[in-house]
């Protein structure tokens, strides 16, 4: 069974970054789609970035391109999602998740099979 577990939320002041980390552990097939959600209080869960695991195809929502990367580390199968110029708006819970593997990295939010528990973003102004 895999498991995502996601390091490196906390809180930050506006214009300054982050950079959340996700451990996939258990029996893991490496050909998938690996992605960030986030959801604000009162607000539906949003995807942000995703990724193939096989290749470096990316796609970002319009909201965090140009100040988001994400990027994986195939060795030690974990997942990042750099964040730079943070906004307050854009305080939330950070998930990872991935899903079956599709040539364009288009993950939704129905196509995620595993889902980490979450990590808490803050943004102050």
């Amino acid at each position: 069974q895999v498991q995502l577990v996601e390091s490196g939320g906390g809180s930050v002041q506006s214009g300054g970054s982050l950079t959340l980390s996700c451990a996939r552990s258990g029996n893991t097939n490496r050909l998938r789609l690996m992605g960030w959600f986030r959801q604000a209080p009162g607000k539906e869960r949003e995807a942000v970035a995703s990724v193939r695991s096989d290749a470096d195809i990316r796609l970002y929502a319009d909201s965090v391109k140009d100040r988001f990367r994400i990027s994986r580390d195939n060795a030690n199968d974990v997942l990042y999602l750099q964040m730079n110029n943070l906004q307050p708006d854009e305080s939330a819970m950070y998930y990872c998740a991935t899903g079956p593997w599709r040539a364009q990295p288009n993950l939704r939010e129905s196509q995620c099979d595993t889902w980490g528990p979450g990590a808490q973003v803050t943004v102050s102004a």
